[in-house]
């Protein structure tokens, strides 16, 4: 098990450090980092080990670590230190799985990696597939047509025609089987909400893929997936390791017609 612990208190993070040598010897502390600045470039960086739980104060030097989640994609669940009490509600609007006030104490820890590993575990896992599955099941519409504005026309584009999304300072785009390229005046949170699950997935924050644009796969770092598509991408498309199991789950298991 790997910790990633941001934290911009040296003797705050020391003792983390030992109370996690303590309560859990097997588990490597990857990295400690100190400001919002040093956590964006570490997500950013795709040769960086990704960890699977990671402690975050919330004041950090250059301010409130919830900017981190602003910028970058944060897929490991969190546990919150900090000396206020009035950022819970905030807290949980984002991944996170604890909410600790310092002074930490051991038993903080251990309640909060025993929930960790409740969460994690394969059963629980399995149970949340499936009712996302139902919940998928059983919405109604989708999206099936776009009418993309062209000069001075209105064309259909089927979703059968496309092979990605991607979004790139605030404009998104789709790109079709052929290789054409076309602007969509929506936000991927809102083509993720509105195209069939079983056809498209949300790879990350760059890209919507469907299931029939997958070439191969490559194993990346950090137990991480690399997607090749049957059209070229403007970037690489990296599945991180906490959603590889949905991914692999998503791509292999055929849903049936409604």
């Amino acid at each position: 098990m790997k910790f990633l612990i941001i934290e911009d208190e040296t003797a705050a993070a020391v003792n983390l450090k030992a109370i996690l040598r303590k309560v859990a010897p097997e588990a490597e502390v990857i990295d400690v980092l100190e400001s919002v600045e040093e956590s964006v470039e570490f997500f950013s960086e795709s040769t960086h080990p990704q960890p699977d739980l990671i402690f975050m104060d919330i004041h950090l030097a250059d301010g409130e670590s919830f900017k981190i989640m602003d910028k970058v994609q944060v897929d490991a669940p969190i546990v919150f230190t900090t000396a206020y009490d009035e950022y819970a509600i905030k807290a949980f609007k984002v991944n996170s799985i604890d909410y600790i006030l310092k002074p930490i104490k051991e038993e903080e820890i251990r309640f909060a990696l025993e929930k960790f590993s409740r969460l994690t575990s394969t059963e629980e896992q399995t149970y949340r597939t499936k009712v996302e599955q139902l919940v998928e099941q059983k919405r109604e519409e989708r999206e099936r047509v776009f009418l993309i504005h062209h000069k001075d026309k209105l064309i259909p584009l089927a979703i059968e025609q496309v092979a990605f999304f991607y979004t790139s300072n605030e404009r998104v785009t789709a790109t079709t089987f052929d290789g054409q390229c076309f602007p969509i005046d929506r936000t991927l949170e809102q083509l993720q909400a509105s195209l069939p699950a079983s056809e498209f997935f949300r790879a990350n924050r760059q890209f919507i893929i469907a299931r029939e644009a997958v070439k191969d796969i490559a194993i990346w770092f950090g137990s991480r997936l690399a997607l090749n598509l049957k059209v070229e991408t403007p970037e690489k498309i990296i599945i991180s390791k906490a959603r590889v199991p949905e991914f692999k789950q998503w791509l292999t298991v055929i849903q049936p017609a409604n």
